[in-house]
């Protein structure tokens, strides 16, 4: 009945309609309840991406000057042949705008769909009775344990005197990829750290600054020949100090 209650409040939520203390409320529900999380979080990428594709063949400023100046160019010297020539290079333009847009466009929704599936990933574990496959405490027996279940290794940082601590990990698929999928603690939030092998050709599109979607932040890096995501609702110092324990092992 709870969730009923607060799922009735998500599209107003996603569109910031909320007054502060049921914002706060809602916010607190989402960080404890894995499906309504899940639904407010399809909410707002699909708020996305109607607002994306509005913006597809929106003109730049500079594309409308030079439609300008081709009616001007026409009305001056009234030769259709001089409209056809002055109009080409306008095409052009238009055509490689609306190329770059719809390029621009597809490589952000493929990284959208990238941190959709870890975000379900992350509140599916965390919801599940057995998070973790091996738990333990120690990376020297949760890193062996990957040995033979994934074709590829990966080193994983010393822990003491930082507030993290390992739970365990498990083997994991995103865009049915195997990687590796391990949890960290600090303080009552779980972190999710997904490690896969990186697309040489994505690698460019990924932005290394910390990213956040609705009440998870996201960070991503590429370290030899491997991709890294950390995924939490905890805060982005939180997830940045996690990230550079990771860069830095071994």
């Amino acid at each position: 009945m709870a969730c009923e209650s607060f799922s009735e409040k998500l599209d107003a939520y996603v569109d910031g309609e909320l007054p502060a203390a049921q914002e706060k409320e809602l916010a607190t529900h989402l960080r404890g309840c894995a499906p309504c999380a899940a639904d407010a979080l399809e909410r707002v990428q699909m708020k996305q991406s109607v607002a994306d594709a509005g913006k597809y063949y929106e003109p730049s400023a500079e594309f409308r000057k030079k439609i300008e100046g081709s009616v001007r160019t026409r009305s001056k010297h009234g030769s259709f042949w001089g409209w056809q020539v002055v109009a080409l290079p306008a095409a052009l333009v238009l055509i490689i705008s609306l190329s770059m847009g719809f390029l621009v466009s597809r490589e952000k929704a493929k990284r959208d769909r990238v941190y959709s599936e870890l975000a379900d990933l992350h509140v599916a574990t965390l919801a599940s009775a057995t998070p973790v496959d091996v738990v333990s405490t120690d990376r020297h027996t949760v890193k062996p344990w990957f040995e033979g279940k994934l074709p590829f290794t990966f080193n994983l940082p010393e822990l003491a005197g930082s507030d993290f601590s390992l739970v365990g990990g498990r083997v994991t698929y995103l865009q049915q990829t195997p990687g590796a999928q391990l949890i960290y603690r600090i303080r009552k939030h779980e972190i999710s750290v997904f490690i896969v092998q990186d697309r040489g050709a994505d690698a460019a599109s990924w932005a290394s600054d910390p990213l956040s979607l609705l009440s998870f932040t996201f960070e991503t890096w590429s370290k030899n020949g491997l991709r890294y995501f950390v995924v939490g609702d905890t805060s982005a110092a939180d997830i940045d100090a996690l990230s550079r324990l990771l860069r830095d092992a071994g």
